[in-house]
């Protein structure tokens, strides 16, 4: 079946080109969707994919060890888990807080080289969200730093999904500014991850180097039973 993949990309790009700013990556958000759908996405080129809980990624992972993709956790990771992430990760985008820093260090195979970490940055104060405040950001990029199976490479956010687009771009703008800090501090910091399907084009405008993308691409997610 075809998917709006070469739509999204050639979206991606005008909404880039507008706003004077390189394209950014793409993130195919795949959570609940079955292998087989990964898999045909990668078929058209998609190598990236981005999973919010662990026992559902590593089985797909399995199906799919025959292609050369690359693994995202983007959902909230709790500390037992640390273990099997820092395994058959290639990067974490949820990290906020110390404790998971250590562990997923610990826990990373030294012959699988270096883990991607974006710092999750709760950047409306949100009480149903995680991530960390922004002015904790300093000390866990710090701590991310410290740790050579550890590689920092920037910042994500969920902002709030107010209705007005002021407010939206407000939360884009405040993360681009942090983002900005912190590349001035680590060279090797290159991704600022924010922007979904609904709201993709105000975060590439300020300044998304990759986007988040699932129901554009897969439709609606299945609801359980």
């Amino acid at each position: 079946m075809a998917t709006p993949l070469p739509q999204i990309l050639s979206n991606l790009h005008a909404a880039a080109e507008a706003a004077g700013r390189p394209d950014p990556r793409l993130l195919a958000v795949s959570k609940t969707q079955p292998a087989e759908a990964l898999a045909a996405l990668a078929a058209q080129g998609q190598q990236a994919f981005g999973e919010n809980y662990v026992q559902e990624a590593l089985a797909k992972m399995q199906a799919l060890q025959h292609l050369a993709l690359e693994w995202h956790l983007i959902g909230h990771l709790q500390s037992n888990k640390a273990d099997a992430v820092a395994t058959h990760f290639d990067w974490v985008q949820s990290v906020d807080r110390p404790k998971l820093v250590t562990a997923l260090a610990r826990h990373r195979p030294a012959t699988r080289g270096p883990l991607n970490v974006l710092i999750q940055v709760n950047i409306d104060d949100e009480s149903s969200k995680h991530g960390c405040a922004p002015e904790a950001v300093d000390a866990l990029a710090a701590a991310i730093a410290a740790e050579p199976q550890l590689r920092l490479r920037g910042l994500m956010a969920i902002p709030a999904p107010w209705p007005e687009a002021e407010r939206r771009r407000d939360a884009f703008v405040r993360m681009r500014a942090l983002f900005q800090s912190l590349a001035a501090q680590y060279e090797q910091v290159d991704t600022l991850s924010m922007g979904m399907s609904s709201d993709y084009a105000e975060a590439i405008a300020e300044g998304a180097t990759l986007v988040r993308i699932g129901t554009a691409l897969f439709g609606a997610r299945p609801r359980p039973a």
